[in-house]
């Protein structure tokens, strides 16, 4: 049997690595005399063992996703694919924990090993409680605060992402009754080309989403500015009034808003094309809701209603922080107000809030509330018979009509692939000019 006494001088490191990587808290308990990590390695390890028959059985579910079974079959006893799914994605997650709770035990031994040639003598227990009690306490804290991430956000998010790997839609890949299968990228080549009305819908979904996103974000960030700069401008004892007035639309909640907007907007008997008609200014209703490039204007200025108060707020509050002194120097030099809006005002307001209209634009690329609590995505066009797509539906509300009306898992989870592809960067870059992450990279 291999002797336990260790060297000072570095050179039984690779005894304690192979006895750590053989079996984890080996390398502890035979050389480094820490019982307390390699026991608590150890049972881990042992757990894991247990748990990997039942690790195979998954595992070769999730490869799977079951298999159809004959006419007759009781619904209790067939394979359901998504549980299947599911279950697959939890093992694999608790072999990832695993996998990396045996590198911590490797790099754990190597690290106790170099503090045993610094020390010139074994830990003992009253040590390794020390440690867990001071140096490993950070991460015994944050523990189950990960555990919680992982099996409630990372692992739910994988799910949904590999759906869009599957045939899981209506009417012949439901489960129980069927069961769904693997299918690759076939789902993203009939959203990006493979199929003549699935690409037409996404394409045009996708565009007025963009345009959408912009224009929702530049006529509140601007609508904003300009009131706050008037607001500013203004001498009368009156102006706190209408400051109070304009932040009343953001203050409602927007599902009260938009839902008053939409009777308020009706096409047959909405009180505005009602005042209209009696005031004589129009002898037809206005389409507001039911004309696609109406409906789409209207979603437009509605929104620019209800936003412009939070804009104008974070604008005035940006505006207290620029010096008189500034202001004054240009009014010497001449400058014409929209000069000094222009050349002073403007830049030192965007370089302040600039990462939050980037927020702002990423929100607005997914607000539901807006189009779903408004318009319901109507009006229909050509396609809507087939895609669901209305003429004012953005990606995050035609996602919601394939899982909630069509049943199309796949298409939906393709969809929100293909958006946190697309707000990933935006929400990185807004990340990294954050104080906090600029302090924690220093």
């Amino acid at each position: 049997m291999e002797k336990k006494h260790l060297s000072l001088d570095g050179s039984d490191l690779p005894k304690v690595k192979r006895a750590a990587c053989a079996f984890m808290g080996m390398g502890h308990i035979l050389y480094l005399k820490d019982y307390i990590k390699g026991v608590f390695f150890a049972v881990i390890e042992v757990l894991f063992l247990g748990l990997l028959p039942l690790v195979v059985v998954k595992v070769h579910d999730l490869i799977t996703l079951g298999d159809p079974s004959p006419a007759g079959t009781p619904i209790t006893q067939k394979d359901h694919s998504i549980f299947m799914l599911v279950d697959g994605i939890l093992i694999l997650s608790i072999v990832a924990i695993f996998a990396v709770m045996y590198f911590l035990s490797v790099r754990s031994a190597t690290g106790g090993y170099t503090e045993y040639c610094q020390r010139k003598k074994h830990i003992t227990t009253k040590d390794s409680l020390s440690q867990i009690t001071g140096k490993a306490f950070p991460i015994f804290g944050l523990a189950p605060a990960f555990l919680l991430i992982v099996f409630l956000v990372i692992v739910p998010l994988i799910f949904s992402a590999c759906v869009a790997f599957t045939n899981y839609s209506s009417p012949g890949h439901i489960p129980p009754n069927n069961t769904v299968d693997w299918v690759g990228f076939q789902n993203f080549v009939d959203l990006m080309g493979g199929s003549a009305t699935w690409t037409q819908g996404f394409v045009r979904v996708a565009i007025w989403n963009l345009i959408w996103a912009v224009m929702a974000t530049a006529t509140c960030y601007f609508g904003g500015l300009i009131i706050a700069v008037l607001l500013k401008e203004i001498n009368f004892k009156i102006a706190p009034i209408f400051r109070m007035i304009f932040i009343l639309p953001y203050a409602v909640p927007s599902v009260i808003s938009m839902l008053v907007w939409q009777n308020l907007l009706n096409g047959t008997f909405g009180i505005v094309n009602r005042t209209l008609a009696d005031l004589g200014i129009i002898s037809t209703a206005i389409p507001w809701l039911s004309d696609p490039m109406f409906a789409r204007v209207t979603l437009i200025l509605i929104n620019l209603w209800a936003g412009f108060g939070y804009f104008m707020l974070l604008t005035m509050g940006t505006m207290t922080a620029i010096s008189d002194d500034m202001y004054e120097a240009a009014r010497i030099d001449g400058a014409s107000r929209f000069q000094i809006l222009r050349h002073i005002t403007l830049p030192l307001v965007m370089y302040q809030t600039m990462p939050l209209i980037i927020m702002s634009f990423t929100h607005n690329i997914n607000n539901f509330g807006a189009v779903f609590f408004l318009t319901g995505g109507a009006p229909e066009v050509a396609d809507s018979t087939i895609t669901g797509a209305g003429a004012t539906d953005l990606l995050i509300t035609w996602i919601y009509k394939l899982t909630v009306n069509l049943l199309k898992y796949n298409y939906a989870s393709v969809i929100a692939v293909i958006i946190f592809l697309v707000l990933t960067p935006f929400a990185i870059f807004n990340f990294r000019r954050t104080k906090a992450y600029k302090e924690g990279t220093v």
